[in-house]
């Protein structure tokens, strides 16, 4: 039989895969009673690893997500960092590369400034402008629109027909969370429709993040899992998890 740290990573293995897990599908995969189950999920929860519902399990709810801009910036910052040095790897000189508007963009774009490369760089992300205007090798274009001051961003009809002008190379995509079951997800309603334009006009489509938010479930499903090409993550992934992951289509690099 399995001892309990064993489960424990077992368990959380499943939710990094679904956004929640029933008892008596642990049960099963597990190979140990229901009540064995339930008295994990309890102490698991006490001890801040999941949140106990009835029937099963789900990831703590994270009010990073729903913090305002320059509070989302400073969580898992070192991961997003990470995450964004490894999508510089696609990049290519003349690329057109469109960037959303999110937290994990803004740091992308601090990155791209240290490129010696020529590109192109559409965006809707304000944030990320001050830090591209940095590299006087990066043609920018910034997107108008509506604007969310609390986001640093554009949204609505004229940004998403701005946008759509563009077929980019490569799409850079901050999306809030990504899991097995539900595909991509966030809670950012008017980020939505830029996101679902880019990932159809764009050649390439890249979600850069951060390992946090793998197998969480946002507000509102954004893009399948097949409207991704890869998924730009930090190192804190297992292989285990990558693989099964990639048997569902979504590629984590």
């Amino acid at each position: 039989m399995m001892l309990y740290t064993e489960r424990v990573e077992r368990i959380m293995q499943q939710l990094q895969l679904q956004s929640t897990v029933k008892v008596g599908e642990l049960s099963r995969i597990l190979g140990v009673s229901v009540d064995t189950i339930r008295r994990d999920l309890k102490t698991m929860e006490q001890n801040g690893l999941i949140r106990y519902v009835r029937g099963g399990a789900c990831l703590p709810d994270s009010m990073a997500s729903f913090l305002n801009f320059t509070g989302r910036e400073i969580v898992n910052s070192d991961l997003k960092r990470e995450a964004c040095r490894k999508a510089l790897s696609f990049v290519k000189d003349g690329d057109v590369i469109a960037l959303n508007s999110g937290t994990t963009n803004t740091i992308l774009s601090q990155e791209l400034a240290t490129l010696d490369k020529k590109v192109t760089v559409v965006t809707n992300n304000y944030a990320a402008v001050s830090a591209l205007m940095q590299n006087s090798q990066i043609h920018l274009i910034a997107i108008g629109g509506d604007v969310d001051p609390l986001e640093r961003s554009t949204y609505g009809s004229v940004c998403e027909q701005e946008f759509g002008q563009y077929y980019p190379d490569l799409a850079f995509l901050s999306i809030n969370a990504v899991s097995y079951s539900d595909g991509f997800t966030d809670f950012r309603f008017h980020e939505i429709g830029v996101i679902q334009l880019l990932a159809k006009t764009a050649r390439k489509v890249i979600a850069v993040m951060d390992s946090s938010k793998l197998g969480k479930c946002s507000k509102k499903k954004v893009l399948s899992r097949t409207q991704v090409d890869s998924v730009v993550m930090d190192d804190h992934v297992s292989e285990e998890i990558r693989e099964k992951y990639r048997k569902k289509g979504i590629v984590i690099i």
